[in-house]
């Protein structure tokens, strides 16, 4: 029996809201168990329900800021006045447990990562380790009436995420890869190939 070494991946995942990806992210960390979901810090309080270290890492604004100096952070952002950011330790302790490690992020964050892993060696494990697919729907319209049928916004909620989501879309180029999630089970299939491709990827570049 050969064995293979273990090459890990980090996987970045972004789509507008109501573009699919809390699904399809779902149903990967369900079939790959070597995978973790990336759990984020953020400075808003616990809501009900929600476990510290597990949903997030729940931290003050002293605290968040002092990461920030300290260059902890992949990335970080400000959402509604609360700060959210990655840390870069959760990535590395996952890769050293041979597990890949998923982001659910927006493209500015996408974008951030991408900025902080540009300067790293070609070998480093993080960079060989890469890779990022954007969700897109088939147009906007269907994005539109699935917001409606979701049953959670305002129309005019509703259109302030379309004009984002419009925004978003214009940087599916920035990406590796690029699903139109017009078929749940067909996208699916092309995400979780990708995942199986990036591996062999791995492998054959002896990353």
């Amino acid at each position: 029996m050969i064995e293979l070494p273990v090459r890990s991946l980090l996987v970045i995942v972004s789509a507008p809201s109501g573009g699919g990806k809390t699904t399809l992210c779902e149903r990967l960390l369900a079939e790959f168990h070597q995978m973790v979901y990336s759990v984020s810090c953020t400075t808003r309080a616990p809501r009900d329900g929600e476990i510290d270290g597990t949903d997030y890492y729940f931290i003050d604004d002293k605290e968040f800021e002092r990461r920030v100096q300290n260059d902890e952070f992949i990335e970080h952002a400000t959402v509604h006045g609360h700060r959210y950011g990655t840390l870069r330790r959760f990535i590395e302790r996952g890769f050293a447990q041979g597990r890949d490690v998923l982001m659910d992020i927006d493209v500015q964050g996408a974008a951030q990562i991408r900025n902080k892993l540009t300067p790293l060696p070609p070998t480093d494990p993080l960079r060989s380790g890469f890779v990022d697919a954007f969700i897109a729907p088939p147009s906007i319209e269907v994005l539109r009436r699935r917001l409606h049928l979701r049953g959670k916004d305002t129309d005019d909620v509703i259109e302030r995420r379309v004009r984002q989501a419009e925004n978003e879309i214009l940087r599916w180029r920035d990406y590796r890869y690029l699903i139109v999630n017009d078929r749940l089970d067909a996208s699916y299939d092309a995400l979780r190939s990708i995942v199986v491709a990036e591996h062999h990827r791995l492998l054959k570049n002896g990353a």
